[in-house]
């Protein structure tokens, strides 16, 4: 693994990853599993995973697909003084992954992304404007303002999403089950 910016490191097993919603699909394959706040840069081979309700995962690689980096954002507002996390902060979270990019030297405005996350978990309760949303569209915002083009997304609905990307070729993979 090349760069980590969580609290604590990684889970050691596959039963504590499992607890959170990371399944490794292969026990051969480095897996790295993100909580709420946690940002990771890995190398191609590596894969990367997250479960998301209204939190968004932005998900950024060179273009070559030999380095990826993933972030786990909780809240689009930006960190606080006080702020126990910063990196559960869409500012410090994604200033951090690009941190992480450049120290690869690889350039972030350079990098492709995919957005996922933002969903609704209270359905119910907010049919306007819900957090999911604030945070896709901050998301969406930020990135464009940087210039980075996004490949795809997976935002919004009623819906937690279980999130898993091998640094390479393929696409992320996006469970949803809905609320």
């Amino acid at each position: 693994m090349i760069g980590w910016a969580a609290e604590g490191g990684l889970p050691d097993s596959r039963a504590e990853s499992r607890a959170v919603g990371c399944q490794a699909a292969d026990s051969s394959q480095p897996s790295h599993c993100l909580h709420p706040g946690d940002v990771a840069c890995v190398g191609q081979g590596e894969r990367l995973e997250t479960l998301l309700g209204s939190c968004i995962a932005i998900i950024l690689t060179d273009p070559r697909r030999t380095v990826g980096a993933m972030c786990h954002i909780v809240h689009a507002s930006p960190a606080g003084p006080h702020a126990e996390r910063p990196t559960s902060h869409g500012d410090a979270a994604l200033a951090t992954l690009c941190a992480l990019l450049q120290q690869q030297g690889i350039q972030p405005q350079l990098c492709e992304a995919w957005v996922i996350g933002g969903g609704n978990m209270f359905p119910g309760l907010f049919r306007q404007e819900h957090v999911g949303q604030a945070n896709a569209r901050w998301v969406m915002h930020a990135l464009a303002h940087m210039g980075v083009r996004v490949l795809g997304s997976d935002v919004g609905g009623p819906s937690y999403r279980r999130l898993a990307w091998t640094v390479g070729p393929g696409d992320p993979e996006v469970v949803r089950v809905e609320v």
